[in-house]
């Protein structure tokens, strides 16, 4: 039966990567499959696998059709939430497909992923509704 894995993150900087994802999730890396460019990221709390980082040359999109929500409760954890995010090395996006009243917000990890921190008390969008729409 088949079933769904895992995200995986196209990094060019493997230990910047895992320094990021794992403080910005609360994730911790394991020895599970590592390699020189591979990391896989589990749950803090054990209760498994949520991310992986795989070296990659390929460029990154600046209109990425698959990417990360990561939810907020409220318009004020969101706000605190890309304020972290910042500090710990992701940029916020000049992005011109905002609707009027956005939800989001889309940062750029240090190698330049797009993921969106949305609010989910103000998401009139609904999940996935962000960074793809064009």
């Amino acid at each position: 039966m088949l079933r769904l894995g895992f995200p995986v993150i196209g990094v060019t900087d493997l230990p910047r990567a895992v320094a990021f994802w794992t403080e910005a999730l609360n994730l911790v890396a394991t020895e599970e499959w590592k390699s020189e460019t591979w990391r896989t990221l589990n749950h803090a709390d054990g209760s498994g696998r949520a991310l992986a980082l795989l070296c990659s040359a390929s460029p990154v999109e600046p209109r990425p059709r698959l990417h990360l929500d990561l939810f907020t409760d409220t318009a004020e954890e969101q706000q605190a939430e890309v304020r972290r995010l910042v500090d710990l090395g992701a940029q916020v996006v000049d992005w011109d497909l905002y609707p009027p009243e956005p939800d989001f917000v889309v940062l750029a990890d240090p190698d330049g992923n797009r993921f969106c921190v949305v609010d989910l008390s103000h998401a009139p969008s609904g999940p996935g509704g962000t960074v793809a729409e064009e």
